[in-house]
């Protein structure tokens, strides 16, 4: 039986990764981030389309487990396809900025995370553009998406903050884990796994969250703009204080502490 490496192991390859991340060339760091906006958004799409199909049948609660069982299928895209949410980027490269230090390597980090988000939500952007177009979702999958974008568009700014903590968390959780297994199946589950907990909660993950909003302002006129901007403002600043305080220097001081 495989033996889990320890936890100074897992930040050497976080370390190394996070290296590679960092002086990505821009044209890779573009596309990078473009690609992860665009799958996620299939998962969205699952969810939605799941739900709809399933909530005469079953009721509206247990059709959303299952709807964030589709989501988790486009967490398990990105981390087989290489590609990255915002919020993966809390671990490897804060990892490797710590060890290398200097100013100009934290520049690089906060731009990595800004190019990141943008390109999120511009891939994004372009397949929620696509899945709008009137008839191109099957059934009532469209107004379930828009419901789940009011809803999701209402919460006030602690509730957002906090469920924005708890992704950030989470998916900085997921960037750890994966650096503590190595087949192809394992890194499948633990992304699965962690797909599913950020769908069920819902959690506002910056990205995701954006373009779930995004649906309902261009789904109908319940759903603005300036809904879309305080969300990604709020689960940025919570993805942020979740992902780097929660996770990052906490495993960070567990290796500087075994040493």
């Amino acid at each position: 039986m495989a033996v889990a490496p320890d936890p100074e192991e897992i930040y050497a390859r976080a370390r190394k990764e996070g290296h590679r991340r960092l002086y990505m060339p821009p044209l890779e760091q573009v596309s990078t981030g473009f690609i992860a906006g665009v799958t996620i958004v299939f998962g969205i799409v699952a969810l939605g389309v799941i739900v709809a199909l399933l909530d005469s049948a079953m009721g509206d609660r247990p059709a959303e487990v299952v709807g964030a069982i589709g989501f988790s299928f486009g967490v398990v895209f990105l981390i087989v396809g290489r590609t990255e949410l915002f919020s993966e980027n809390f671990f490897d490269p804060v990892a490797a900025a710590i060890e290398e230090g200097g100013v100009r390597v934290w520049v690089r980090m906060v731009r990595l995370w800004g190019t990141i988000l943008l390109l999120n939500l511009i891939g994004g952007a372009v397949l929620v553009g696509v899945m709008t177009v009137e008839g191109a979702l099957p059934g009532d999958a469209d107004q379930v998406l828009l419901h789940l974008a009011e809803g999701t568009a209402a919460l006030g700014w602690a509730p957002t903050l906090a469920r924005a903590v708890l992704a950030g968390a989470l998916v900085t959780l997921l960037s750890y884990m994966l650096k503590a297994v190595e087949s192809v199946s394992a890194r499948i589950l633990v992304s699965a796994m962690v797909g599913f907990f950020l769908a069920l909660g819902p959690f506002d993950h910056a990205a995701v969250s954006g373009l779930q909003i995004l649906f309902g302002v261009w789904l109908s006129d319940a759903v603005t703009y300036l809904d879309l901007l305080r969300n990604v403002g709020l689960a940025t600043v919570g993805n942020v204080v979740g992902g780097l305080l929660l996770i990052t220097l906490t495993h960070t001081a567990q290796v500087k502490g075994s040493r």
